[in-house]
């Protein structure tokens, strides 16, 4: 079987893992060959509910005897998109209350990007540097990682870049900016939280140019961080937000959420200012709305702190000079990308998945599903311990 995946399945890095899987359960992965590996990896922070949540499952095989796609998006009215739409919108502030669905996170910054060209009549856009928003050609221009774009050249203009945190790169924001898109925290450069009020001071500096804050949540959303969104932890409201990942409990969607005001302007002038097929797709749609049910009628969301607090505790050795992050959106860093290959590697032969980031190579990537017990917690960390005292 890895030989036919080598072969016929396009690949995206040199060395892939390859783990050949059998099924996975709760917190854990099996291969073929009946091994157990205890996931701290989650889809790369997909599966919110862990592996094959009974909740999920029913919802999915439910939707599944009814109907699957049926038509284009926005052209029928279709209970799963509905109930999803609507309890998105229940659980956000003011004006935050209209959605439109997309099959990915990359996809729903695409959606964003457009959204506030369209709305406020300009184009430029402002990033961040080391940003990652997705890998489509618009996405790809608002990450300011020149490692990654530059074979890619020429992607759209008009992007300009601030460093996160840095404030006084605040004042590049003019009234020539349709909007800024950051990462709530930022991601692929190292798990890095806003500090010293950053994202209001951005929020504001927009408010007076007028232009518009995309907040990227596809990793930072749906309780990773211990709030429904982010932002909720950093007194900041934006104008649009972009979210995926683990809203699907492990199927693939995405979406950006706006007021209906900013969202209403992609109906006309032209009209289908923003289309797709399978966005929204009902099956989908169902999975998504059991996952937010369930973290909503459970403490899963508050709980995730508390498992914060325990990996820190746990994660004390030589080799690690900090924990980054919020929440179980988390990463090792240790002193070199050599050493973080090392550790993610003998973790995997002791049965405990770790993964990398994109642009820190320092670092290693620590987002377990939502539902990861107390016990779990403490047998992955004992791995790394262990891993860490060989090395």
């Amino acid at each position: 079987m890895k030989q036919l995946f080598l072969k016929y399945q396009a690949q995206t890095s040199p060395h892939p893992l390859a783990i050949e899987i059998s099924h996975a359960n709760g917190s854990y992965i099996f291969d073929s060959k009946g091994k157990k590996y205890l996931d701290f990896i989650a889809g790369v922070s997909a599966n919110t509910l862990g592996h094959n949540h009974p909740k999920v499952t029913l919802a999915i095989k439910n939707q599944v005897d009814k109907y699957s796609h049926v038509m284009v998006y926005g052209e029928f009215v279709q209970q799963p998109q509905v109930n999803l739409a609507k309890l998105i919108a229940k659980y956000l502030p003011s004006p935050l209350e209209t959605t439109y669905l997309t099959n990915s996170g990359t996809e729903a910054t695409e959606g964003a990007l457009k959204l506030a060209k369209r709305y406020t009549g300009r184009s430029e856009i402002i990033a961040a540097k080391n940003a990652y928003h997705g890998n489509t050609q618009g996405a790809m221009s608002v990450c300011g990682a020149e490692q990654q774009n530059s074979a890619f050249r020429p992607l759209i203009p008009g992007i300009k870049f601030i460093k996160f945190n840095e404030l006084t790169d605040i004042s590049k924001i003019t009234t020539a900016t349709a909007a800024v898109i950051l990462e709530t925290i930022q991601g692929g450069a190292g798990f890095i939280v806003p500090e010293e009020n950053y994202l209001a001071k951005v929020k504001q500096r927009c408010e007076e140019m007028g232009a518009l804050l995309i907040l990227d949540e596809i990793q930072s959303g749906i309780g990773r961080t211990g709030a429904f969104f982010g932002f909720e932890h950093y007194h900041v409201v934006p104008d649009i937000i972009v979210t995926g990942k683990g809203l699907g409990g492990g199927m693939p969607i995405g979406a950006f959420i706006s007021s209906q005001k900013i969202m209403s302007c992609l109906k006309e002038h032209p009209k289908l200012g923003h289309i797709t097929t399978f966005g929204g797709h009902p099956v989908i749609a169902a999975a998504a709305t059991a996952t937010l049910q369930e973290l909503h009628n459970s403490n899963l969301i508050k709980e995730t702190l508390h498992k914060e607090l325990l990996f820190r505790k746990l994660l004390v050795h030589p080799l690690i000079s900090e924990i980054r992050g919020k929440g179980l959106m988390l990463a090792i860093m240790v002193e070199s990308s050599d050493l973080a290959s090392k550790i993610i590697l003998k973790c995997l032969e002791k049965g405990l998945l770790l993964f990398w980031l994109l642009f820190e190579g320092k670092a290693i990537r620590i987002t377990p599903p939502l539902t990861i017990s107390d016990k779990e917690i403490r047998e992955g960390c004992a791995i790394i311990i262990d891993a860490l005292n060989e090395i």
